[in-house]
């Protein structure tokens, strides 16, 4: 039997380096997918005091640019993940935003289980659900705008540099499926 202590060891070879072509494309696909959201954000909705960029959009981008094999990193992931997460992140908040540790704890792990489910599993989905806990007056005056803007709006917009971007690269293709 395999102990406890030599399967955290891992075993595993390291993996390859990534080629420097492959981090360029990475970069730019990152760089012009967060400065259009976040561009939109500042000239569009900044101004109306509406939120079109947030942190979990970061960890998406690692995903959709840098890690686009990934099943995680699909269309169907990112979109779904976003959108369900912020939904079940704002019932949370509404249900028992007023005891924030439980509401915190609450929204990610339903929202987990409601990726699984739908087969949308995308991790910043789960940072999607706590910023609707836990973000600022701003975020919590969006109510049920959340989960459509920011959530899905911005992933969106992601997902179409993610598009262009990932399929100029004749070493690339994105998405492997819907």
């Amino acid at each position: 039997m395999i102990s406890l202590w030599n399967k955290m060891k891992g075993g595993d070879p390291r993996p390859k380096r990534i080629p420097v072509m492959e981090i360029f494309w990475s970069w730019l696909g990152s760089f012009l997918g967060i400065g259009v959201v976040a561009l939109l954000h500042e000239k569009l909705l900044a101004p109306h005091d509406l939120v079109m960029i947030i942190g979990s959009f970061g960890a998406s981008a690692v995903l959709i640019y840098g890690a686009i094999a990934s099943p995680l990193a699909q269309p169907r992931n990112l979109l779904g993940g976003h959108l369900l997460s912020g939904i079940v992140g704002v019932a949370t908040f509404h249900w028992i935003g007023h005891i924030p540790w439980m509401a915190a704890a609450l929204a990610v792990s339903l929202a987990i289980v409601v990726m699984q489910i739908t087969n949308t599993l995308h991790p910043p989905g789960g940072a999607t659900a706590l910023i609707a806990v836990i973000g600022s007056k701003q975020v919590h005056a969006l109510g049920w705008l959340y989960p459509f803007v920011p959530a899905l709006s911005g992933a969106l917009v992601m997902l179409l540099v993610a598009l262009l971007i990932n399929n100029l690269a004749k070493t690339r293709r994105y998405p492997l499926y819907w």
